[in-house]
């Protein structure tokens, strides 16, 4: 089976959870006999492969146009929807004129003029923008989820969100969980840098640093308790600001680091080291560094908000986003507390790429079905 992944045209200029879900779905996908191809192209020709897989429904202006030229050579489309919109952040936890216009809009009518502004404030302009800005933002979402043969959620209530919010009835859908790597993330064969053992039982987040995540109020959390602080991750594009902010509460304190961009492979000694792992987010669908730090025997400190509690359960600590005190009590729970085995137990039993990897072939054999 050839099969092609297609995404957003700025994967790898801005790499986050996606661009991780789609290079692991490659490499497993490829231990089961797949011939697998990444484009971040529009409109490529599509002639030689069995399957298109489309990644991303909240990047419409790309998916948009990639469904079209898929089905203008008449192949079947599975999509990986990783949806979730921003709508509480936006409305709760922005600040100024944003706040305003995202209280008076509805989600999508936000998302829409989120993506006006990045063609403007990012030259971010492609036929994709074009169609989404002239069409209607939620139109072309629909279009994508119901020309789709077959969706891939990442969880059930992501699935019953794609569901509520483009009234499907009765969609073709199979569940294909994010995941570890345990042959990166192997506890017992990891040897930590010598520059990380410093940041022994510390609180480490791994994330890319923007509002929606949340790090602002984590350093506030942190600061005047006796714990360290990691962060891990490169700003987002539009958060520049929130990033300064970010470094400025930081550097109020000796025991909050902020060690920028590592690669993702070598984040296995950092998370040997830490005690906790803290993703504070308004949304995740559920964050690859909690399931990725669980793996690694670190206690994780999460919200409910997205899906995030439908993989970790009672196995997480629990806290409020925009709560500092909250925060701080969840993360000194979990650093108190001894890691339990049956976390790491669950993660890799369930949360794997081998397992995604299997559950899309599901996904492709269902869709083929059809043709």
């Amino acid at each position: 089976m050839r099969v092609l992944l297609q995404s957003r045209t700025n994967l790898f200029s801005v790499a986050g959870g996606d661009a991780v879900q789609i290079l692991k779905t490659k490499k497993y996908l490829e231990k089961y006999g797949i011939d697998a191809d990444i484009s971040t192209e529009l409109e490529p020709c599509v002639s030689k492969y069995d399957v298109v897989h489309l990644f991303n429904l909240m990047r419409g202006q790309e998916v948009y146009i990639q469904v079209r030229n898929a089905k203008k050579y008449r192949k079947p489309v599975v999509l990986s929807t990783i949806y979730g919109l921003y709508i509480e952040y936006d409305r709760e936890s922005r600040r100024g004129l944003a706040r305003v216009i995202s209280n008076m809009l509805n989600p999508f009518q936000v998302e829409h003029l989120k993506i006006i502004a990045r063609a403007i404030v990012n030259k971010e302009v492609h036929k994709g923008v074009k169609s989404i800005i002239l069409k209607n933002y939620y139109k072309c979402l629909k279009e994508v989820v119901e020309s789709a043969d077959v969706l891939l959620p990442n969880s059930n209530s992501e699935m019953e969100r794609v569901k509520n919010d483009f009234f499907l009835v009765d969609p073709k859908f199979i569940v294909v969980p994010n995941g570890v790597d345990p042959e990166i993330f192997d506890y017992e064969n990891t040897i930590p840098r010598e520059a990380h053992k410093r940041f022994r039982d510390a609180i480490l987040c791994v994330a890319r640093i923007e509002g929606r995540k949340c790090q602002l109020e984590l350093v506030k959390a942190i600061r005047d308790t006796p714990y360290m602080l990691v962060l891990v991750g490169k700003p987002a594009p539009n958060h520049k600001g929130y990033f300064k902010e970010v470094l400025r509460e930081a550097s109020k304190s000796r025991n909050i680091y902020y060690l920028g961009t590592i690669n993702h492979d070598e984040l296995t000694g950092l998370y040997k080291v830490a005690k906790v792992h803290a993703l504070v987010s308004w949304m995740e669908t559920p964050g690859l560094s909690s399931l990725e730090a669980a793996a690694m025997r670190c206690n994780i400190v999460a919200t409910k908000k997205g899906d995030t509690y439908e993989y970790l359960r009672d196995y997480a600590y629990y806290c409020e986003p925009d709560d500092i005190d909250s925060i701080r009590e969840a993360v000194i729970r979990a650093h108190e507390s001894p890691f339990d085995e049956r976390l790491r137990e669950l993660v890799l039993s369930n949360y794997t790429w081998d397992v995604a990897a299997k559950k899309t072939l599901e996904g492709y054999k269902l869709a083929l079905e059809n043709y």
